[in-house]
């Protein structure tokens, strides 16, 4: 049995309407509509929800549907490495808002009569920003290469 008849036997065999199931799992009833009809499949939190709800595993909804399984792979593989991109997007950042607060500390200096000294070695100055925004590029698109291979 496919993903779909499953929902709709399962909704049905408790006397429930496409509205009810949509606000027991706060969906809206055209994407139950869509589910029981196979049109769309649910995210793997709904499908978590629908197995808690029905009192079914998530095994035997998944494997009750290959296009269901490869959909909940495929958005598994998209999530792969969430932290790690967020890892090397902050260098990046970092990168820019220390070479911003370069710029901004020499023009300061350049255009006013204050004085203020750049704290540290002039090497982490001149080339820590750019170190930083290179790394976090290339990490980003490394992560992003090994998401399109797969």
């Amino acid at each position: 049995m496919i993903f779909g008849e499953k929902l709709k036997s399962e909704r049905k065999s408790r006397g429930w309407s496409q509205e009810e199931l949509a606000e027991r799992l706060f969906v809206s009833r055209q994407s139950v509509s869509k589910w029981e009809t196979g049109q769309n499949y649910p995210s793997i939190e709904i499908i978590i929800k629908v197995s808690d709800l029905f009192g079914v595993t998530i095994d035997e909804l998944l494997r009750s549907d290959e296009e269901l399984t490869e959909k909940v792979i495929k958005d598994s593989k998209q999530l792969a490495h969430p932290k790690l991109k967020s890892m090397f997007e902050l260098l990046f950042l970092i990168g820019v808002v220390l070479l911003l607060g370069k710029i901004g500390i020499f023009l300061v200096n350049k255009f006013t009569a204050f004085d203020i000294p750049l704290i540290g070695n002039a090497i982490i100055w001149n080339f820590g920003p750019l170190i930083l925004m290179i790394g976090g590029g290339i990490g980003t698109d490394v992560l992003k290469e090994k998401y399109k291979e797969d």
